[in-house]
């Protein structure tokens, strides 16, 4: 007949198990991939001038063109690759950059004509906060953000009409930019 372990035995030998299984998964971790830190950006009510940091640099983001025009608008300049929201009273509410498609709209003046929550993109990433304003080239140009938060794959020769934002920035831009808002497209 075999010797019966005290319940205490049992206990103790799971405990230490625990424990073993524990350390393991730490030092797996520990020798895994490591996140960078995130960058910080202005907030929707952080002022134009604030010196939040963007970059590594932490430099302050660049003034909002002058030739964009006047009042509530999206201004989107081709050669910063950057987006400004300027509110009514014409002031930079918020800035940040985004990723262009490799179809680029004329600059000039539009509007947001048709605004779509959620979608496949034309180049299979699922989006959201798709906000049309016009095309070019036969494509459609619209604003949107990976529903993941991913930056975009490389295009391969497509031709894609797609401003990718970073997550928050395309949330930000879904709440400013309603249907009918004026897009300034500066060079």
């Amino acid at each position: 007949m075999a010797a019966r372990l005290p319940s205490w035995a049992w206990v103790t030998g799971l405990t230490a198990g625990a424990t073993a299984a524990v350390v393991a998964l730490a030092v797996q971790a520990d020798h895994g991939p490591h996140p960078t830190a995130a960058v910080v950006r202005p907030s929707a009510s952080a002022s134009p001038h604030a010196h939040a940091p963007e970059s590594p640099q932490h430099s302050a983001p660049p003034a909002l063109p002058e030739s964009s025009g006047q009042g509530r608008r999206i201004v989107y300049s081709l050669s910063e690759q950057r987006v400004w929201l300027v509110d009514a009273t014409g002031k930079a509410a918020r800035t940040f950059t985004v990723w262009p498609g490799t179809v680029s709209p004329q600059p000039g003046r539009y509007s947001i004509t048709l605004r779509t929550q959620s979608l496949k993109g034309s180049d299979g990433v699922e989006i959201e906060h798709v906000m049309y304003f016009t095309k070019a080239s036969g494509v459609n140009i619209a604003f949107s953000n990976a529903l993941d938060g991913a930056s975009p794959p490389p295009a391969e020769g497509k031709k894609l009409g797609g401003i990718r934002l970073h997550k928050a920035d395309g949330a930000a831009l879904w709440s400013f930019g309603e249907r009918g808002v004026t897009v300034a497209v500066v060079k």
